[in-house]
């Protein structure tokens, strides 16, 4: 439970920066389309590193997504996944929680 409210959490605080931002990158991601379908492999570690990065600075959200090669879509796509899973849901929590 406690995880998935991180989850929930970080989803609000990237949803919450996208709509404060507008970049030419953010604008233009629709057209990068074979790009945003090849997104990076991350570890659950890696995802809770990002987020807690994310929550730290929220205003740079898109910008900390960009970095790792993610569009928002993606980041929520992956935490979603490790949420389903009891074992990366622990990693990503420690790694989030080391990082905050």
């Amino acid at each position: 439970m406690k995880n998935a409210l991180l989850a929930l959490t970080l989803l609000i605080a990237i949803v919450a920066c996208k709509n404060k931002t507008t970049t030419p990158a953010t604008a233009s991601t629709s057209g990068n389309t074979a790009v945003a379908t090849s997104a990076p492999t991350l570890t659950p570690e890696q995802l809770g590193e990002l987020g807690a990065s994310i929550h730290k600075h929220p205003s740079e959200g898109m910008k900390l997504l960009a970095d790792r090669g993610l569009t928002q879509e993606q980041f929520e796509r992956a935490i979603r996944q490790v949420s389903s899973d009891p074992e990366a849901s622990k990693r990503y929590a420690a790694a989030y929680k080391r990082n905050v």
